[in-house]
């Protein structure tokens, strides 16, 4: 391990073990919960991704809540978010996330009767391969950990925001109280203590599913084989770890 993986482990405090995972709300296989995590080389057993499947979603807003809680999320900032796409009978397309839809929607953008087509696309960040946030950063605070999570080490980050323009994806802002960069972690102080990400166990439709995608046998892994999905932007290179199913010509 050279000396820039192992600081970042070390970083991460990383010391928790994965005999926990038997009691997590999400679907794991038998591998993932025998896997030991209290080491550098056994993180990378996993790779861990996420996946959404839109038709499933009804715009509720509960995983805007309850990572705002989960994640003491300031206000008018959101780590994850809803949008709803609402098409009227001439074509036109309207989007709107009223405060992110942490209080779920009140009212349609058009006429309730000139609408043909709406559904909801909830986002978050992507945690790419390839991100272009930790391409940017000039202090290196933005890093993708050993199970390929994409974190900033808020120590380390001075706030300058190279990262937050340079996210394709809308998912970073300055947590101007602290100075220093914020996003979503896949609440990642969860998944050490085998526990799913607070949006996961909020919705009420099982519409967000996160797992480990080298587990052939993983939840999300099976479905990804089965079904067709799509992914945010996948023409900038980023090859984002955020999926979706049901994903609609008009989403951008």
């Amino acid at each position: 391990m050279n000396k820039i993986e192992r600081r970042k482990f070390i970083k991460l405090g990383l010391y928790s073990t994965a005999g926990v995972l038997c009691g997590s709300l999400f679907a794991f296989s038998k591998i993932e919960q025998d896997a030991n995590v209290d080491n550098y080389e056994a993180l990378l057993k996993f790779d861990w991704g996420f996946l959404v499947d839109t038709t499933r979603c009804i715009g509720c807003g509960a995983c805007v809540r309850a990572c705002k809680i989960e994640n003491n999320v300031p206000e008018s900032y959101f780590r994850t978010w809803v949008e709803r796409y609402e098409i009227d009978k001439n074509g036109n397309i309207r989007v709107d996330s009223p405060k992110g839809a942490i209080e779920s929607f009140k009212t349609d953008n058009f006429q309730s009767e000139d609408i043909v087509k709406a559904f909801f696309v909830p986002k978050l960040c992507n945690h790419c391969y390839d991100s272009a946030c930790t391409q940017v950063c000039p202090v290196g605070a933005t890093y993708e950990t050993p199970d390929k999570v994409v974190l900033i080490d808020k120590e380390r980050c001075v706030g300058c925001g190279y990262c937050v323009q340079a996210c394709p994806y809308g998912c970073r802002y300055i947590d101007h109280e602290k100075g220093v960069a914020d996003k979503c972690t896949l609440c990642y102080h969860r998944i050490q203590k085998g526990e799913a990400p607070a949006c996961v166990n909020a919705c009420p439709r099982s519409a967000r599913i996160f797992g480990n995608l080298k587990d052939p046998k993983s939840k999300i892994r099976r479905i990804l084989d089965q079904r067709r999905y799509g992914q945010l932007k996948p023409d900038l290179g980023t090859n984002p770890k955020c999926f979706y199913i049901g994903l609609d010509k008009e989403v951008v």
